[in-house]
């Protein structure tokens, strides 16, 4: 199947989508907002800006980041940003699963 779906979740204060779940999900892979910012061709101020904007929409802190020193600075999800990736990929997968057949459909009206 070609055709994909894409949720994006609206709260009150604004969205959660794709992008901002796959920068938290870097995050808890790689240690780092900077590494993780890398990592998905962004730069660090605008991982920065997506986060702040994620932690504003949910009016909890995400991530919790510590000072560098000789070990560097890290950062990792709290238990709030941790069950947000997980509901969010939880939606993401019960939308696909219902809308299968319709997008199966879609795909067929693709020209070769």
């Amino acid at each position: 199947m070609e055709t994909k779906l894409r949720i994006r979740i609206a709260f009150p204060k604004g969205h959660v989508g794709r992008g901002k779940i796959a920068l938290l999900e870097q995050i808890e892979k790689i240690g780092t907002i900077s590494g993780a910012a890398k990592e998905m061709g962004m730069t660090y101020r605008r991982a920065w800006h997506l986060l702040e904007t994620l932690q504003s929409v949910i009016n909890e802190d995400v991530v919790e980041t510590s000072v560098g020193g000789k070990k560097g600075g890290g950062a990792r999800l709290t238990s709030v940003g941790k069950e947000l990736v997980t509901l969010y990929r939880e939606a993401e997968a019960e939308a696909t699963k219902g809308a299968e057949p319709l997008l199966k459909k879609m795909d067929s009206l693709l020209k070769s």
